[in-house]
């Protein structure tokens, strides 16, 4: 099988001769240096994409896929509403729900929550906490009682445990002769749930929609709004504009990207800026890739004045040694791209492997919001590593192949 000759003189470059194995060396450094650059790029970016995933369904566990509320605020007919949404095929699950601030004391200590008032049979369709209980379920809220669950960490703030009692103060009031006071109702702990996420572990508090309508003063069959689940978490957003093209323009609905953007706009940006710094890490191999190339012009100079002295083209002499560099990036690319991904698969594993080794904890569960290392890979972001590996390595050729065309036959093998 004849090949083309500089892809035949490249690959003989890239394999090592007996005389020639300082430069199989440093293309043996070269390889590993992108490598290790590009398992690290996809092994931290699959673990960031754990991260997001994680918290985002550890998020979405507490608050809603969707909601859907009056322009006023309120819904007069939540069961009407209710059922016009559940129309949807997208629509899995719906809840209605009562919001409202307070004020938590017990003796000396206070604390300021969110209470949230919904119906247990129902909340289970929209939510996870019924599945994080510490203490109590979430059975144990009935309409008259005036039931609460609350967090782990407010729980521990008001030394609350079930059986306890505690004062519900609500920023409503009524004026007397002796001054404004605010309205305030005893409430019985039923319940405490553990989220693992402090903002609602520390921050919210859930009694029956009754007990909620009563202490905020609504009117029968009023609401704050539904909260809704979603069969494509992802198709909130067009789920949402379809529910209020449907509804029309007395309700609004909303969408999770929508109510904590900020926070996944966030994440995204986190990701984009240490792909950008660990690009920097392959960056700097392509560098080596370039001064590789350079050592091994120089190396071969005479080679080159032979081959030119035979009737090769300058443009043929380039050509050989862009193949040579590519070679080394493709296979770089390769090798890295199969170890990140393993690793990525393997990181969790990997990282409890390490810990029992050294014996510590290099993700305490007392510190973090999430005690393991989750990873995801996304093979759109390997795709995106890999091809900017192979550029980088493209380009990487062009000054040394160019700088291999300029050897003048004569002035190489003066002195040969």
């Amino acid at each position: 099988m004849i090949r083309p000759l500089e892809l035949f003189v490249g690959l003989r470059y890239v394999r090592s001769r007996r005389r020639d194995y300082f430069v199989s060396f440093i293309s043996f450094i070269s390889i590993l240096g992108i490598t290790l650059g590009i398992a690290a790029l996809i092994t931290v970016l699959s673990v960031m994409n754990g991260f997001g995933t994680e918290l985002r369904t550890r998020i979405l566990g507490v608050v809603s896929h969707a909601t859907v509320t009056g322009v006023t605020g309120r819904l007069d007919d939540w069961r009407a509403v209710a059922q016009r949404v559940r129309a949807n095929p997208e629509v899995v699950g719906a809840a209605p729900y009562v919001l409202g601030q307070a004020m938590l004391a017990r003796g000396k200590a206070v604390s300021g929550a969110l209470v949230r008032g919904i119906l247990p049979e129902e909340e289970a369709q929209v939510s996870e906490i019924g599945n994080h209980m510490l203490e109590g379920s979430m059975a144990a809220l009935k309409p008259g009682e005036f039931g609460v669950v609350v967090g782990s960490a407010l729980a521990w703030k008001l030394d609350l445990t079930v059986g306890s009692s505690v004062f519900l103060v609500v920023p409503q009031g009524q004026a007397t002769p002796a001054g404004f006071f605010p309205r305030f109702k005893r409430f019985t702990v039923v319940g405490v749930f553990r989220m693992d996420q402090y903002e609602y572990d520390s921050g919210l508090v859930l009694v029956h929609l009754d007990d909620a309508a009563t202490l905020y003063q609504l009117p029968p069959a009023n609401v704050s709004g539904l909260r809704l689940k979603l069969e494509v978490l992802d198709a909130a957003p067009r789920v949402s504009r379809e529910l209020a093209a449907a509804l029309g323009s007395e309700y609004v609905a909303r969408d999770w990207t929508r109510e904590h953007a900020n926070f996944f706009r966030a994440l995204r940006m986190e990701k984009t800026v240490m792909f950008v710094i660990l690009l920097l890490i392959v960056a700097v191999a392509m560098f080596n890739l370039v001064s590789t190339l350079v050592v091994i012009v120089t190396e071969k100079q005479a080679d080159i004045a032979i081959l030119r002295t035979l009737g090769l083209k300058p443009r043929s002499i380039m050509g050989i040694f862009m193949v040579q560099g590519a070679t080394v990036g493709i296979l770089g690319t390769l090798i890295g791209t199969a170890c990140g991904v393993a690793l990525a698969y393997n990181v969790e594993a990997l990282v409890q492997m390490l810990e029992r080794l050294f014996d510590t904890t290099f993700i305490a569960p007392d510190v973090y919001l999430i005690s393991e290392l989750p990873s995801e890979v996304h093979w759109f972001d390997v795709g995106m590593v890999a091809g900017a590996s192979l550029l980088l390595a493209l380009l990487s050729t062009i000054y040394p192949a160019w700088r291999a065309a300029k050897v003048q036959p004569a002035v190489a093998l003066r002195y040969e």
